[in-house]
């Protein structure tokens, strides 16, 4: 079915992931030239690359939608498509950030990045209150789904919202909290199926913005804090990379490209702050797996999209 229908009619959520960790990879290679020896065109040629193909992306979603709305609701039934659908308004508040190191005035980007969010999350919160108990077990996915608000930040600050950056991480604190400590001490006793592993990884990406946010915000005990925990967690998933990937290339992949991202950007960031050779570590290190790790996601993925492989086994919809 899906070979017979144009690939915009069948776009699936679960680029969104991939697009947000490019986009996040580029944003990052494009500040790494203020604290290392980089030409900027690297980040520049990366960052419009990044804009543009998730400009294709998620101009190719909206229109599915307007053709038959009833498709966003029928994505929104599970959860990797759920976090698929918030990652799409996350990688617009990303995109604002990159644009802002180019010089450009991206305040509208951000504010539409913003209020897609909380509209997105909204939806996702009746979507899952509406279905079956068991549907509302907590799971990675929701970090995008519910604290992907933490976002805001990356781009707010810069752009002189400092009071709404600091509102959007106290309530993205909540959500963080709940999910953080109510799923990841039960992995001791149940594990997550094989093909969902890559996704325990998502984890990261919320505390490395949390630390990105309290710096940028000259708040230097929650930075320390979550630098900290988001570095500890970082070496735990290195260790672990074997056992995460163990099923092999899915598009649940995607789950491992923007918490890569974001170690990286909270690096320049810490070596910006002068924490020496410790963050300077960390950066060269990030650096090295994430770029090439994120690229041969995005190249599997556009490859998969093609095909419309990706469509068909993630179960999206179709307009």
């Amino acid at each position: 079915m899906f070979k017979r229908v144009s690939l915009w009619r069948s776009t699936p959520p679960a680029i969104f992931p991939v697009m947000l960790g490019f986009m996040g990879l580029s944003h990052a290679w494009r500040n790494v030239a203020h604290v290392l020896p980089v030409p900027t065109v690297i980040g520049d040629l990366m960052l419009g690359f990044a804009v543009a193909l998730f400009l294709f992306f998620a101009v190719s979603y909206g229109m599915k939608v307007i053709v038959r709305p009833k498709a966003l609701l029928e994505d929104l039934n599970s959860p990797p498509a759920r976090a698929g659908v918030a990652a799409l308004p996350m990688t617009l508040m990303i995109m604002a950030a990159g644009l802002l190191s180019l010089g450009a005035d991206p305040g509208a980007i951000w504010w539409v990045g913003v209020v897609l969010y909380f509209l997105t999350s909204a939806l996702i919160l009746v979507t899952v209150l509406k279905g079956p108990p068991e549907a509302r077990r907590l799971s990675p996915f929701q970090f995008l789904a519910f604290v992907g608000m933490i976002t805001g930040p990356v781009a707010g600050i810069p752009l002189g919202h400092d009071s709404v950056s600091f509102w959007l991480a106290m309530i993205a604190m909540v959500p963080y909290l709940v999910i953080t400590l109510g799923y990841y001490p039960k992995l001791l006793k149940r594990r997550p199926p094989v093909p969902l592993r890559p996704s325990l990884a998502i984890v990261l990406a919320p505390t490395g913005l949390f630390a990105i946010a309290f710096g940028q915000l000259g708040m230097d005990l929650p930075f320390q804090i979550f630098y900290w925990a988001a570095y500890a967690i970082a070496l735990v998933l290195m260790l672990a990379a074997p056992w995460l990937t163990e099923d092999g290339w899915t598009p649940v992949w995607g789950s491992l490209t923007f918490p890569a991202a974001v170690f990286l950007n909270m690096q320049i960031l810490a070596v910006g702050k002068g924490m020496g050779i410790i963050a300077m570590t960390g950066l060269i290190a990030g650096g090295l797996i994430a770029t090439p790790m994120i690229l041969y996601i995005l190249y599997k993925a556009l490859r998969f999209w093609m095909t419309g492989d990706m469509a068909k086994k993630t179960g999206a919809s179709v307009a």
